[in-house]
């Protein structure tokens, strides 16, 4: 069972007072226990203070930008991030799910697009866990250690961002079987129903990257599946 609202603390981080505040009156409004940052020292400041659930975070902010703020965070504790930016472009939005942003909305957004995202996210964690208990344990040159949420690659580990983890990890439990890019983004994301599914392309993209392109296999206009690579190969 998953946590309630309540009990869930979100970081909101906005140089605009008038966007923040906005933010976080509806948050708040739908229980949760919010608190706000305008710049990014102070994001990253209270971040270590108040230990959020998940951070809402804009990608341009005086002192640092939302890309360093999402790095220096997500090096300690691994956090949902929800990207915040004025522009809809993929290299700039692989940046940010480089770093380890989950996901990202572009500006101007609907308010309950926000609430649905931020509660997406938020169950993403439970979701991760089943997932973890469903993988196979046979795939090849490539290994999982859910407990650790470690990957290794023909014996050499990679770094994966948290949501590159539990993409695997969904890909993993069922080797061979294309999944759709709207079951991905309701099994990963937590959000069935979803139309938008640039953000699984991008973090497919950055996946690919890191532990081999032949690993990821296209199926066009359909999905993506995990193909087994064997030892030596």
């Amino acid at each position: 069972m998953g946590v309630s609202e309540v009990d869930r603390r979100i970081l909101v981080v906005e140089d605009e007072p008038v966007i923040n505040q906005a933010v976080t009156d509806r948050l708040r409004g739908s229980g949760y226990d919010v608190v706000q940052a305008w710049d990014g020292p102070g994001a990253v400041a209270m971040f270590e203070q108040t230990a959020p659930d998940l951070v809402l975070l804009d990608v341009m902010l005086p002192g640092f930008d939302g890309h360093e703020v999402c790095r220096r965070i997500q090096a300690g504790r691994p956090v949902p991030v929800l990207m915040l930016t004025a522009r809809d472009d993929e290299a700039d939005i692989l940046v940010g799910l480089g770093v380890g942003a989950d996901d990202y909305l572009t500006k101007p957004f609907r308010m309950r697009e926000l609430v649905a995202r931020v509660a997406a996210l938020l169950r993403r964690v439970d979701r991760a866990a089943e997932l973890a208990a469903h993988t196979s344990s046979d795939l090849g040159d490539l290994r999982i250690d859910p407990a650790s949420r470690r990957v290794w690659v023909a014996d050499t580990e990679v770094h994966l961002t948290p949501t590159e983890f539990d993409l695997l990890l969904c890909l993993a439990a069922s080797p061979g079987v294309v999944l759709t890019r709207e079951n991905l983004y309701a099994e990963v994301w937590g959000w069935p129903g979803a139309s938008g599914t640039r953000t699984v392309d991008s973090h497919v993209k950055a996946l690919r990257a890191k532990i081999g392109a032949d690993r990821v296999r296209t199926v066009h206009g359909v999905g993506y599946a995990l193909e087994l690579v064997a030892p030596n190969e």
